[in-house]
């Protein structure tokens, strides 16, 4: 895998076609541009972790909205990206929650591992490291966004080895590393026991 490349024309695959299509009709007739974040995502994903000018006016046409409106959700929305990066997207959280548990420790062993700095891709153009804002899991901090799985309860030594099973080739367990279930205390239940 390597960075994918700009390119003057876009059109979503029949399989995604079909998912967009049922994105939309979850949506009132006429307000098929609520559908924006889910068919920039699917566009996103099709042509290797960023969005080139070409996807955004697709989505526009596809939606029947303004362009600017796209361009406009795609710009705001830290999830998505109108440069070049890697396929695989590496967002480690440093929000508050997570840099009080360490998240800084966290950044400097998957840099370490990756062999590239946050807002950078790897050598080998597999990798796009960055740091990102609040992921919504505070209760099990530190963690990361890896593609469409989240790490969390990470220690350097965890979050290292997601990074190298990945180089691998492999797809570590998402969830908590340190084997607690969700985000239950470690040992189990100290509450609502009848449930």
């Amino acid at each position: 895998m390597t960075i994918s490349p700009d390119v003057e024309t876009f059109a979503f695959t029949p399989d995604n076609e079909a998912e967009a299509r049922a994105h939309i009709a979850k949506y009132p007739a006429g307000r098929q541009a609520s559908a924006v974040l889910p068919l920039l995502d699917l566009a996103q994903a099709q042509h290797g972790g960023w969005l080139p000018r070409a996807a955004l006016d697709y989505v526009a046409a596809f939606l029947e909205m303004p362009q600017i409106r796209v361009y406009e959700v795609a710009t705001f929305y830290d999830m998505f990206n109108t440069e070049p990066t890697a396929p695989c997207q590496v967002r480690i959280c440093t929000t508050t929650p997570c840099w009080l548990c360490g998240s800084e420790a966290i950044v400097a062993a998957v840099e370490s591992a990756l062999g590239c700095k946050v807002g950078e891709n790897t050598a080998d153009g597999r990798f796009y490291l960055r740091e990102f804002e609040c992921l919504g899991a505070c209760a099990n901090a530190p963690m990361m966004w890896i593609d469409d799985d989240f790490y969390e309860d990470l220690t350097p030594e965890t979050a290292t080895a997601v990074v190298e099973a990945l180089k691998r080739g492999e797809q570590p367990k998402p969830g908590p590393q340190n084997g607690r279930n969700g985000a239950m205390p470690i040992g189990g239940k100290t509450s609502l026991l009848e449930f």
